[in-house]
């Protein structure tokens, strides 16, 4: 039943999904975010509409890691998506479809659900403009998790201006953690001197381009509910972890903290004598022979969430990072 249920609506054009959008500044762009395995219960694309302010300048981005693993935000959510007309036309389209009777089989159940009183008569069609049914939605990025599997209820119908009855009924929270997977964050590719290759025992210096690290908002919100949060993030640190065990960091502890106007590390000025401990950087101990050690840098970034109807707060701090490659040669010593 189940596989057929599913096959019956994602080959139907009746459950054709409601499209959301993203917006970056005065631009938007199709939202994508589907409900692939939600479809034999009536799921839709979500209507979630995401706002970026501050978005970084760099053509590289990438999205951040919660740096508490245990943080476990929804997959998937219930949001308004059928009025009873909508339901009505979805069921007798379902029915349409007459390869092996599964339109006629599926549709049964559908209007056992949604027409013969069980649990609701008739879809609804005499309280028309009094509520909507609401349905699951997936967060497209996510929807392959175990989570998604959650929102497997069939959609249910909620009065205007009663809270719906269902934990995982979309928020404010639910649309600032789903936010969080939505925020754009800038490559972490540091500048380094000397640059690619270095010498044992000889510090390297490390620094980003602070005007790429600044902080970045996206607002996620739902059109026609007044539901919307939006969340924050700033960078707070720079990590780096040399790829061996046979180096140092600056400071000792690989932490580099964000310095005022975004700066992180600091270039080395001509002149600056070989042997000059940096404010942010590496000193290798051993050759990488005909090798490279790979030179992970990490940003660190807090992230905090706020909405109109509810009092925000913070979110677990997120992580972004790239490794690059670190060639490190013995120095040559001249004998006379």
């Amino acid at each position: 039943m189940t596989t057929s249920l599913a096959l019956a609506i994602a080959s139907t054009p009746c459950a054709a999904y409601a499209a959301g959008g993203k917006t970056t500044g005065d631009r938007k762009e199709a939202q994508q975010t589907t409900a692939t395995r939600q479809d034999k219960n009536l799921g839709v694309q979500t209507k979630v509409q995401t706002t970026v302010e501050g978005s970084p300048k760099s053509a590289k981005t990438g999205t951040l890691t919660p740096a508490n693993s245990n943080w476990d935000p929804p997959a998937c959510w219930y949001e308004p998506a059928y009025s009873p007309k909508q339901i009505e036309a979805t069921v007798k389209a379902i029915r349409s479809f007459k390869v092996f009777n599964i339109g006629d089989l599926v549709g049964g159940v559908f209007d056992s659900y949604f027409k013969e009183g069980k649990p609701y008569k008739n879809y609804n069609l005499d309280k028309q403009g009094e509520g909507q049914f609401w349905a699951a939605a997936v967060d497209e990025k996510r929807k392959d998790e175990p989570g998604a599997q959650a929102c497997n209820r069939m959609p249910f119908w909620v009065a205007k201006g009663e809270p719906p009855k269902e934990r995982l009924a979309v928020s404010p929270k639910i649309l600032a953690e789903y936010a969080y997977g939505q925020i754009p964050v800038p490559d972490t590719e540091i500048k380094m001197a000397p640059e690619g290759e270095t010498k044992v025992n000889l510090p390297t210096w490390a620094w980003l381009d602070k005007a790429k690290f600044k902080k970045i908002s996206v607002t996620a919100s739902l059109p026609g509910t007044g539901l919307s949060a939006t969340t924050t993030a700033e960078p707070v640190s720079l990590k780096l972890e040399p790829g061996t065990s046979d180096a140092e960091t600056y400071p000792s502890s690989g932490e580099c903290p964000i310095g005022d106007g975004g700066r992180i590390g600091k270039p080395r000025a001509k002149g600056t004598p070989a042997d000059t401990d940096p404010p942010c950087g590496v000193r290798y101990l051993r050759s990488s022979g005909d090798a490279s050690y790979g030179l992970k840098a990490t940003i660190t970034w807090q992230v905090t969430w706020k909405s109109t109807t509810e009092p925000g707060g913070e979110l677990p701090p997120g992580e972004f990072g790239a490794t690059q490659d670190v060639v490190v040669r013995e120095i040559q010593s001249v004998n006379r």
